[in-house]
């Protein structure tokens, strides 16, 4: 699965980690995120990131 980065902080949305914080599950590819997911980090929006 590919890793995506935040193009505002850097963060880098790991599919395989998930976001357990903001209750995604591990193994959850970004495109399968919420349209309404941000940046655990910034806050930023899903159009702020870009593939790695």
């Amino acid at each position: 699965m590919e890793k995506w980065k935040c193009s505002v902080c850097g963060y880098v949305y790991d599919p395989e980690a998930g976001d357990p914080d903001g209750g995604i599950p591990p193994a959850t590819p970004f495109e399968k995120l919420p349209d309404d997911w941000v940046c655990p980090v910034c806050g930023a929006a899903k159009d702020q990131f870009e593939k790695v």
